[in-house]
């Protein structure tokens, strides 16, 4: 999908050069990149900011609304239609980061700028988003339509004819959402306002926030000399007891207010060109009290009447230095499905995290397919010689092939680790498929983190592509009191395992328990286990409860040298902080996982009824596009956002998107082997055949008769000429035609 659409793109910018955009100027065509610029970004045509590409498949419409020219006709159509990036006018930022997560607020304005005034065409709308992102609402106003989207169950039953093809709507890649706004009139302006949520990177102490903001070459509206206006708001509440300490500014922000966690700043500046360059901002947060826990009552719409809390802590530099003394042990899948990039990136990614190992840490590796093959026999201590040992055996035994076999590992896994009583022992699976026995192997594990002892093993959980089951992974990291990260993309594998093996090596305070609250008449903690405090990440434990919250709350857990460790910990007030906006995801995710694993109908109900209130998507629900009455339009309340429909006379159901959750995993493709990012739909061999015999002359001649200078030189040929090329490429398609027939249907039908 991320292909076709990078090959649309390069054919809607050749195609724009058919315009022309006054005194003689035609559309530029983009900086050619550098041999090294082509080597790291393959798929330079991706967006990297909120993009609206006009969609063309007749390229004859093709023309400046202001302007018209005389244009030759083009015969033929693009097939898949090209994409022309169009001219934007406005562009504006809002960002709210809230503890650990960002909601970023992108409005913009868009000129279809490449179609006749008289004609009109659809318009496909893509946003890259930043790391673990959800899209919340996108708001459309287009040549007086106004459109907006709204999440609705599964459930309900929708017009087939409604349903949107994968190429209208959903994720071209798992970070790039797109939808088609239908029929916009050549020359009309295009608004957008889109929202969407995601979680801050956090490493080495601090957050750091990335709206996608760089904006290619290509979207400047024609002349260079007219001013463009970009705004960047940016609000920053880290939660009371707390003070934000600024590190790296991308844009030049100006900072509005400061009052101890809470921070404003403003950016707006009149330029010649948009911006080139992510927005990014990074902060640490430094607090004198450790933990804080804030309460917040339940809105009018909420379908869960519970009152909620928060409870966060940052390690800060009191915890930072003292990591538990660990027993590691790595089960890595090296079924046929991993070979090529994710092995190789999982290897480099283990050797990484064997050479930051200290001394006094023991390890192990496990590989397996259908069997599991053992770097020893029994855990080794982290010298340079036993690391050195593992580096040469992985290098040898990485070998990929064979099915996929999860209980045998982690079996092994669980029996080396049922003596230990001193040392902090983890086991960290890396994965890319699903198998059928996933409730099982949740129930064994269960049943072991039930037997009395100091430490259990902690099970951190790393999965790869969309093949595997991350519901079913969620839950084991939960189980284990560990936590789950997924790398959906082969090309970000290696940075974001190491990231997740720095978090998993890096626990400070274990066996946490938040006292004090037996006398609540209920109470519910996402996740249900609570995981240890690690240095290179904040823990964030969100709730619902019944009755009367406690005024103090007592933290205990177990330091690193085996001490006990507790601390009272005060309610404080944050009338500003959106606990509900900021537990949803959470809750939703921790209440699918549970439901994949019993199986429960009255909990996909509940979470689909959360989705459609919160606009978090969901595995229940699917997102669709509305169109709004004209009378209707500007007064769409709070409360329709919030899952309450008016009149369906004033909004009319007009598209309805395919699921966009990550699903439960494929046992099938993972018996097959399949490689992660090989989860496009392919068409059969003899129709895919055909179709690419029957289009490619076509693809090509559209892609290179819309080229002025190809049309100048086919307009000064002679008749006797224009005669003889017409019969020459009569002759070829029937040849053609002949190959795709034998292709087909052989040569023996003939």
């Amino acid at each position: 999908m991320a292909d076709e659409f990078t090959k649309a793109v390069q054919d809607g910018i050749s195609l724009s050069k058919r315009l022309n955009l006054g005194k003689g100027r035609s559309a530029a065509p983009p900086k050619p990149m550098s041999q090294m610029d082509k080597s790291s970004h393959p798929q330079s045509y991706l967006p990297t900011a909120p993009m609206i590409y006009a969609v063309i498949p007749d390229p004859s419409v093709v023309d400046n609304p202001d302007i018209p020219s005389y244009q030759p006709h083009v015969h033929g159509r693009c097939d898949p239609p090209a994409l022309i990036p169009l001219h934007m006018n406005a562009v504006s930022v809002q960002a709210h980061c809230y503890l650990d997560t960002a909601f970023v607020t992108v409005t913009a304005s868009w000129r279809l700028h490449c179609v006749m005034r008289n004609r009109h065409c659809d318009c496909r709308f893509a946003i890259p988003l930043a790391h673990e992102g959800s899209v919340l609402s996108v708001e459309v106003d287009a040549a007086g339509k106004s459109y907006s989207t709204q999440l609705i169950s599964t459930n309900e039953e929708v017009d087939t004819k409604k349903v949107a093809k994968p190429e209208n709507g959903g994720f071209v890649k798992p970070h790039i959402f797109t939808f088609t706004i239908p029929q916009v009139d050549g020359g009309s302006n295009v608004s957008v306002k889109v929202r969407w949520s995601h979680k801050l990177q956090y490493q080495n102490g601090q957050f750091n926030l990335i709206v996608p903001f760089s904006f290619p070459s290509f979207v400047n509206p024609a002349g260079n000399k007219m001013s463009k206006k970009e705004k960047i708001h940016l609000d920053i509440n880290s939660g009371p007891g707390t003070e934000v300490v600024c590190k790296t500014i991308s844009h030049p922000l100006k900072e509005l207010r400061r009052d101890g966690g809470k921070l404003g700043f403003f950016y707006e500046s009149q330029v010649l060109s948009w911006s080139t360059s992510d927005f990014i901002f990074t902060y640490g947060v430094s607090t004198n009290s450790f933990a804080n826990v804030i309460l917040q009552s339940p809105s009018v719409f909420d379908i869960d009447k519970r009152d909620m809390f928060c409870l966060y802590m940052f390690p800060g530099s009191k915890f930072s230095k003292k990591v538990f003394k660990k027993e590691v042990l790595f089960v890595v899948d090296i079924s046929g499905s991993m070979r090529g990039k994710p092995l190789e990136d999982t290897k480099s990614a283990i050797f990484a995290a064997l050479s930051e190992l200290i001394p006094g840490d023991s390890f192990n590796v496990i590989a397996f397919n259908d069997e599991a093959y053992l770097f020893s026999s029994s855990l080794e201590l982290a010298t340079k010689e036993a690391i050195e040992k593992a580096t040469e055996w992985i290098g040898m035994n990485f070998v990929a092939g064979g099915g996929t076999n999860l209980s045998l590992p982690l079996n092994k896994a669980i029996d080396m680790f049922s003596s230990t009583q001193s040392t902090f022992p983890i086991i960290i699976l890396i994965t890319d498929g699903a198998v059928e026995d996933e409730r099982d192997i949740c129930d064994i594990l269960e049943s072991h983190m039930t037997k009395s002892r100091s430490l259990h093993p902690r099970i951190y959980t790393f999965g790869i592509g969309s093949f595997c089951n991350h519901y079913f992974l969620r839950m084991l990291a939960e189980i284990g009191r560990g936590r789950h990260e997924a790398a959906y993309e082969v090309d970000s594998i290696e940075m974001q395992m190491k990231n997740f093996f720095r978090k998993a090596l890096s626990t400070v305070l274990a066996n946490i328990r938040i006292g004090s609250m037996d006398n609540l008449d209920e109470l519910e903690i996402y996740p249900s286990r609570v995981p240890d405090l690690l240095s290179e990440s904040p823990l964030i434990i969100y709730g619902r409860y019944c009755g009367k919250f406690p005024n103090t709350t007592k933290i205990e857990g177990i330091l690193s040298d085996m001490s006990k460790f507790t601390i009272d910990v005060k309610l404080q007030e944050a009338k500003e902080m959106p606990v509900d906006e900021i537990l949803a995801k959470h809750q939703i995710e921790s209440y699918t996982a549970q439901s994949w694993f019993s199986k429960s109908k009255d909990l996909e109900i509940k979470i689909a009824e959360l989705s459609e209130q919160t606009s978090v998507i969901s595995e229940y629900t699917r997102m669709i596009l509305l169109e709004e009455g004209e009378k209707h339009a500007k007064t769409v309340s709070a409360e329709t956002r919030k899952g309450q429909l008016p009149n369906e006379v004033n909004r009319q159901k007009l598209l309805v998107f395919p699921n966009s959750g990550i699903g439960f995993g494929s046992v099938s493709a993972t018996a097959a082997n399949s490689r992660p990012g090989r989860d496009e739909h392919k068409l059969p061999e003899s129709a895919e055949m055909f179709i690419k015999a029957a289009s490619n002359c076509c693809s090509i001649m559209c892609g290179h008769c819309c080229c002025m200078c190809c049309i100048q030189t086919c307009s000064r040929i002679n008749d006797q000429c224009a005669i003889i090329l017409t019969q020459f490429c009569t002759a070829l398609s029937c040849l053609g035609c002949y190959s795709c027939c034998e292709a087909c249907c052989g040569s023996d039908s003939l």
